[in-house]
């Protein structure tokens, strides 16, 4: 697992702290207080990387309610003992199939649509493979995410990619894909899937 870097953790709970704060305020000092206290968290953040503080600021402002992580969710597609995997547009790496599930979505169902839109295919959604800590890094690092595979079975469908994946291609476990979108997949999860596929019967691994 990638080591998070000390003043990013800090930063991350004085956000989510002051996130928390402001929706439980009474009156507008404690208000003033926990907007000062996000803005703390935007300049840490972005004094250690390229990160703009301007618009760490308003995106940290813009979160509302009690702060709880993000879900991601991934669907683990096999055909012939192969996996399905798709590239991302945004950074040419290989990945599961998946991404955030959206408020009001079942995880199961948010891993199925995921995969349609993502890879071209029906499937349905078997058994968790495993639920995992996903603290992400790059883009999305200021924010903590459970992430939750899915082994899935395909119904129908044929490869598409989307406005979001450049490629569709099935890989064996001899012949993985040497770039992997490490912020949405790395080898434990392909490990685990491939352990599930082996055994049915083995229990869902978690953090």
């Amino acid at each position: 697992m990638t080591e998070i870097p000390k003043l990013l953790q800090w930063a991350r709970e004085i956000q989510a702290l002051a996130q928390t704060g402001l929706h439980f305020a009474k009156d507008e000092f404690q208000k003033d207080r926990c907007n000062r206290l996000l803005e703390i968290a935007a300049d840490m953040i972005s004094s250690d990387s390229d990160a703009d503080f301007m618009q760490l600021a308003k995106i940290f402002k813009s979160q509302t309610g009690y702060a709880t992580p993000r879900i991601d969710v991934r669907g683990a597609v096999f055909r012939d003992g192969n996996l399905l995997f798709v590239r991302e547009r945004l950074d040419g790496g290989w990945t599961l199939p998946g991404g955030w599930a959206d408020v009001g979505d079942l995880p199961s169902r948010a891993a199925e649509r995921e995969v349609w839109e993502e890879a071209g295919f029906r499937v349905k959604a078997t058994k968790v493979i495993g639920i995992y800590d996903a603290n992400r890094l790059g883009a999305l690092e200021i924010f903590h995410a459970f992430k939750i595979v899915f082994l899935c079975e395909i119904i129908d469908g044929v490869a598409r990619p989307s406005k979001e994946t450049s490629e569709v291609k099935f890989f064996s476990r001899e012949d993985l894909p040497r770039i992997l979108s490490n912020q949405r997949t790395n080898r434990r999860h392909i490990d685990d899937a491939f352990a599930a596929l082996a055994d049915k019967q083995r229990p869902a691994v978690f953090d």
